[in-house]
C-alpha cells in the first residue's frame, strides 16, 4: 500500500495486542547472527528491517522493552512474547517476522557472523514438508484438529 506516494506497512505480534504502521521506505534488512540476537529471538539469527528515515507509528499498545545490553532495548509483547524491536542510540529495527506481509524484505546484509551457528548454511539443505503434509502423516491427531488464535495478518478493529 501507498500513502502519499509513501509505502506503507503494517505489522504486529502474535496475539495481535500490539501493532504497529511503517511509512516511508526502510534502510535495509539484515540477519544478526550474534548470540545476544539468537537469544532475544529463540532463532538462528534475529532477522530486522531497519527502519531508517521511514515513520514508525504504533496503532494498538506498545511493546514491553528489556535492556539486553548497555545501549540496546528490544521491544517485545508483553502478552504473547512476539519479538518486534531492536533500539539501539543509531535507531529502531523491527522484526521482519512481524510485518503482515514479509515476502519481500529480503536481507541484503549479515551482521554478528562471528556467533553464527555451523549448521545454518545447511538449513536449505534439509527435507521439507508442508503442513498439510505433516498433518496428514502423524499418528497425532491434535495436529488433526489444530486451530490457529494467531491474530490476523492485517489491521482489525480490536485484538
Amino acid at each position: 500500500m501507498t500513502l502519499d506516494n509513501k509505502p506503507v506497512r503494517s505489522g504486529g505480534c502474535q496475539c495481535g495486542a500490539v501493532r504497529f504502521r511503517l511509512e516511508g521506505a526502510p534502510a535495509h534488512s539484515s540477519v544478526c547472527h550474534c548470540r545476544m540476537c539468537q537469544k532475544a529471538f529463540g532463532a538462528l539469527y534475529a532477522p530486522l528491517l531497519n527502519v531508517g528515515e521511514a515513520t514508525l507509528t504504533w496503532t494498538r499498545g506498545e511493546p514491553a522493552r528489556f535492556r539486553s545490553s548497555s545501549h540496546v532495548r528490544r521491544g517485545f509483547c508483553s502478552a504473547c512474547g512476539t519479538p518486534l524491536t531492536y533500539e539501539a542510540p543509531n535507531g529502531i529495527a523491527l522484526a521482519i517476522g512481524a510485518f503482515d506481509d514479509p515476502s519481500d524484505l529480503a536481507p541484503s546484509i549479515q551482521f554478528g557472523v562471528e556467533g553464527k551457528l555451523p549448521y545454518v548454511d545447511r538449513v536449505p539443505q534439509l527435507p521439507v514438508s508442508t503442513t498439510d503434509e505433516d498433518a496428514a502423516s502423524t499418528q497425532d491427531s491434535w495436529m488433526k484438529e489444530i486451530r490457529s488464535f494467531q491474530h490476523p495478518d492485517h489491521d482489525t478493529p480490536e485484538p
